[in-house]
């Protein structure tokens, strides 16, 4: 939270832009709304914001479209509002360049903590990467590429390890399928399921108290895999 930090919200429905805008403002951020996508690019671009909350179904611009507009010049975070059942949009919204989602309806609690979220992994995208990666109990001493679950060492294949380490690097945001394909096994395993569900469940059996309901290593369905900051 800082009242510093500048937050512009493209979103056409007038009761989610009023609710979402007052939400902020209760947080400490300083809003610009737009009810447009020729309106949100106009507003990120002028005002520069730390954080961009973007609807998909806007009346002007498709939402992906907004999306990698935006992308083309900055790498200001992106997290998508986006409908029940949609899915193959948020996967494609994520693809695109966008950082997390929230789908609707939310509240403001979930919607504080994705926004810091986000806010924490754009800053620590511009420093030095951490020697030791944490969270919870999970932790990796990436120089020694050694993990521990709680005071356990945990020994990981290679493949294994990089998964984890990816998902811990973007902790608390959503990775599509496709990221983690292309990312761990390269771009032309990108529609390779199998892979990543096998190499999920033995991450879940090595690291998981109870696999079958997993702390940290979440399923988003039909989207992809999340760790989960404590």
């Amino acid at each position: 939270m800082s009242e510093q930090s500048t937050i512009v919200v493209i979103e056409d429905e007038t009761q989610m832009r009023k609710f979402v805008h007052l939400a902020l403002e209760a947080h400490g951020y300083r809003v610009f709304d737009a009810a447009t996508g020729a309106d949100g690019l106009l507003e990120t671009a002028a005002r520069s914001p730390a954080l961009v909350l973007l609807d998909l179904g806007l009346p002007d611009i498709d939402g992906l479209e907004v999306t990698r507009r935006i992308r083309e010049w900055t790498a200001t975070p992106i997290i998508v509002i986006s409908a029940r059942g949609l899915e193959q949009q948020k996967v494609a919204a994520l693809d695109a360049g966008a950082d997390d989602y929230l789908t609707k309806p939310f509240g403001t609690s979930e919607l504080m903590a994705r926004i810091r979220v986000a806010l924490r992994h754009a800053k620590g995208s511009s420093e030095p990467a951490s020697a030791v990666l944490g969270v919870g109990d999970l932790k990796i001493d990436v120089a020694r590429r050694i993990v521990h679950s709680g005071d356990r060492e945990v020994h990981l294949t290679p493949t294994e390890y990089n998964l984890l380490t990816l998902l811990m690097r973007h902790a608390g945001r959503v990775m599509t399928h496709k990221q983690l394909l292309d990312q761990v096994w390269g771009p032309g395993h990108s529609h390779q399921m199998q892979y990543l569900r096998v190499y999920m469940t033995q991450l879940r059996h090595k690291l998981e108290k109870t696999p079958a309901r997993p702390r940290y290593l979440l399923t988003e369905p039909g989207v992809g895999y999340r760790i989960k900051e404590q």
